[in-house]
């Protein structure tokens, strides 16, 4: 997918996705992002579409694609273009902070299809996690990374950063951690995890899903010290088998999205202080590297 008629079939799945979900398909939104990228397509990038329930998923479906090379900055790229503006706020510092100050594995992007550019990913070689106290010290890192050093230590992630994403929209960050022990995706691991968190209690589908589970995500802020959401991610090629209730709208995308690649999904639960949302990743565009990411894989069945 390495010219106009490339981006221009994309664009035509993208709106039919956007119409299956009811949500608008803004050309003027959409098109320049695929211009810019368009080079990229043609690497063995992986490309997703994402819907999830709840106020943070009205109104917008994301598309990411992640695998990019390291040497692509998304962010550089997106404020060159004009598809985002610059800020004085530290988010917009925050990206180069972390190019400087560890190895790199590949970017990533996400950008909806009526909000427009988002967010960045930055994902770590996967045989080198990164410790979060060293993370912690970018300058423009959220102060709430450092101040929540001892649940990361209380559980075993702070020696295990993989992934961090940037919000530049909502100005938030996702630190990415894969558990190695089972035990903590355990019903009494789950819910100390919650409650550390202040987070309400979980609810048993939510335990359930866990068993399953790969990994786990913290949003995090500028504005508070609080861990806003924590988010616990399953491999499936089966999302409707899930032990959950599956909302329409992500059994929408699920039975009549307009695209396969190889009935590849993630399916993740966010934790919040209002309640559980669920969010699924449908995959456009697949790639085997993207498996040494989502380990221990246990798929429903």
């Amino acid at each position: 997918m390495s010219d106009s008629a490339g981006i221009t079939e994309f664009y035509t799945v993208t709106e039919e996705t956007a119409r299956l979900m009811g949500v608008p398909c803004e050309r003027d939104t959409v098109w320049p992002v695929l211009e810019t990228y368009k080079d990229v397509m043609a690497l063995p990038t992986v490309i997703s579409f994402r819907t999830q329930t709840g106020p943070r998923g009205a109104g917008d479906v994301d598309c990411r694609w992640t695998m990019l090379h390291k040497d692509v900055d998304p962010y550089a790229i997106a404020l060159e273009k004009g598809l985002v503006q610059k800020t004085d706020h530290p988010v917009g510092k925050l990206l180069g902070e972390i190019h400087e100050a560890f190895p790199i594995g590949g970017y990533g992007f996400d950008y909806g299809v009526v909000g427009g550019f988002k967010k960045t990913w930055t994902f770590f070689p996967a045989p080198e996690p990164q410790p979060a106290a060293k993370v912690a010290e970018l300058p423009s890192m959220p102060r709430s990374v450092a101040e929540n050093q001892g649940f990361f230590e209380k559980y075993g992630l702070e020696e295990i950063v993989n992934t961090i994403g940037i919000d530049y929209a909502k100005r938030t960050v996702n630190l990415y951690f894969n558990p190695p022990e089972r035990e903590f995706f355990s019903a009494e691991g789950i819910r100390s995890v919650l409650r550390d968190a202040g987070m309400p209690e979980p609810s048993e589908g939510l335990l359930k899903f866990c068993e399953q589970a790969f990994g786990i995500y913290l949003t995090l802020s500028w504005d508070s010290s609080k861990i806003e959401r924590v988010t616990f991610a399953v491999k499936t090629t089966d999302p409707l088998g899930l032990p959950v209730q599956v909302d329409p709208v992500i059994e929408k995308i699920v039975k009549n999205a307009p695209y396969t690649a190889g009935e590849q999904y993630v399916y993740g639960i966010a934790a919040t202080p209002k309640g559980e949302n669920h969010k699924i990743q449908s995959y456009y565009q697949w790639h085997t590297r993207v498996e040494s990411l989502l380990t221990p894989v246990v798929d429903a069945g």
